[in-house]
């Protein structure tokens, strides 16, 4: 989110899902899917019980670690949206280089995914996180030492980076790590853990800013201190993959999607886009809305707009987890398009409170949306096919998390505030009612297959 928005599957992610309930109608039989042993899968998860070897994490335990590495990354990753409000003041620049401070986060961050998205299924989980994590460290001592704009833009694309290294190999390894009794697990962690981490970033940096010393540098030292000990915990961890050859190619930029998960994936890219799209629109300018529109100047307030769609968003992920994907995608779609047409209702009649309920109602649509997406996305992918299948997923998450919120950040210069949160709003709004119709064809299909 700033980030994000999760950018979430990330693996999963994000930016997240739900429902791995095989029996929707929607839902690809468990026999449909050729599930292959050690011996045609080299990637397959290397299953050793919940005994842990030597000096090694259980399986039960590493998945809770995993959950926490996930939160970690996306808290930091909405960490600077309170601040940049800050910045802008104490280094005076325009709201299109702030949405540039932004953009170049995405770039690294989609960079990485197209390069290391599969990098993962060829040398392990574990090699890959904390390669991920040493260099977020590097962007949290880039954020404390930065002194100007062109510091800040070098740390948000080491950042950006870093979350997309982390943001697959999460997602794939909470899937491999999955417990068997409980196989809804995975994909309600990936929905939940992005946005539970934007909510939970944005708003404590708010707090440090507005209360603590040091407003610019104190929320970094902490997370700092928290990556160290994400490190250690990695460090610990089963490694769930075997290693197979191709490593150096899998790093040539490319998007691979296997022919029989195509067109659910397709399905599933307006309804993503509509999510992620207005999380772009809160983390990149959801503080200047607060400021500039409602004339709300607090730091906490500036992190409050975040997590009032953040928040929503992963509780819905948690309780929605046993729901049919079909149900929980036309919701979320639902209630996206509800959420943000109140939310636009707040904006036109100057009123905080509709424009607050509109937010938390759209957190809703977002989470259920997150919870579904990527939901079908772990229960259909096998193995070896994860760290890729979640890389694009991404990929297009985050396109729709960034180039809009870019877009409209240089319209603000232009044309205003106003007249550019009422326009990305419509567009939300019509993606929303897109990603309904596409679910319905979708489902229409299947049922006919079936």
């Amino acid at each position: 989110m700033t980030g994000a928005p999760t950018p979430q599957g990330k693996s999963t992610a994000s930016s997240g899902a739900v429902s791995t309930d095989t029996a929707t109608p929607d839902a690809p039989s468990p026999r449909s899917i050729p599930s292959p042993g050690p011996a045609t899968s080299p990637a397959a998860p290397v299953d050793h019980g919940d005994v842990p070897a030597r000096g090694r994490l259980s399986r039960s335990v590493a998945f809770g670690a995993i959950a926490a590495v996930f939160v970690l990354f996306m808290a930091a990753s909405s960490a600077p949206s309170p601040l940049y409000v800050v910045y802008q003041h104490e280094w005076s620049f325009s709201a299109s280089m702030l949405t540039t401070v932004f953009a170049v986060y995405v770039v690294g961050m989609i960079g990485a995914l197209l390069v290391l998205g599969a990098l993962s299924d060829h040398i392990g989980r574990r090699p890959v996180l904390l390669a991920a994590i040493a260099l977020e460290a590097v962007a949290m001592v880039l954020f404390i030492a930065a002194g100007d704009v062109s510091v800040l833009l070098l740390a948000r694309f080491v950042q950006g980076i870093a979350t997309g290294a982390a943001m697959t190999t999460l997602g794939a390894t909470l899937v491999d790590l999955n417990p068997p009794h409980a196989p809804h697990r995975a994909g309600v962690i990936t929905g939940a853990a992005p946005t539970f981490g934007l909510g939970l970033g944005a708003l404590g940096c708010g707090f440090l800013v507005q209360y603590g010393p040091h407003p610019t540098r104190l929320v970094y030292w902490l997370l700092l201190g928290g990556l160290v000990l994400a490190g250690a915990l990695v460090a610990a961890l089963p490694e769930t993959v075997r290693g197979r050859p191709g490593a150096a190619r899998s790093l040539q930029p490319r998007l691979g999607v296997a022919p029989r998960l195509r067109a659910d994936l397709i399905a599933l890219v307006p309804i993503l886009v509509a999510s992620w799209a207005l999380g772009g629109l809160y983390l990149a300018l959801g503080p200047s809305v607060a400021v500039g529109l409602f004339g709300l100047s607090s730091h906490v307030i500036g992190g409050l707009v975040v997590t009032l769609l953040c928040v929503p968003a992963s509780v819905t992920a948690f309780a929605l987890r046993g729901w049919p994907t079909e149900r929980t995608l036309a919701l979320g779609a639902a209630l996206l398009v509800l959420g943000t047409a109140i939310g636009l209702t707040g904006v036109q009649e100057d009123s905080v409170t509709t424009a607050a309920l509109g937010t938390a109602v759209a957190g809703v649509g977002f989470g259920a949306a997150g919870l579904a997406s990527f939901g079908t996305l772990a229960r259909i992918a096998e193995p070896a096919e994860r760290g890729e299948l979640f890389a694009v997923a991404f990929v297009i998450s985050y396109l729709a998390f960034s180039i809009p919120a870019v877009i409209a950040g240089f319209a603000t210069t232009d044309v205003g505030l106003h007249r550019t949160a009422v326009v990305y709003s419509s567009a939300v709004i019509a993606f929303g009612a897109l990603a309904l119709v596409a679910q319905r064809l979708r489902t229409g299909r299947a049922r006919r297959a079936a």
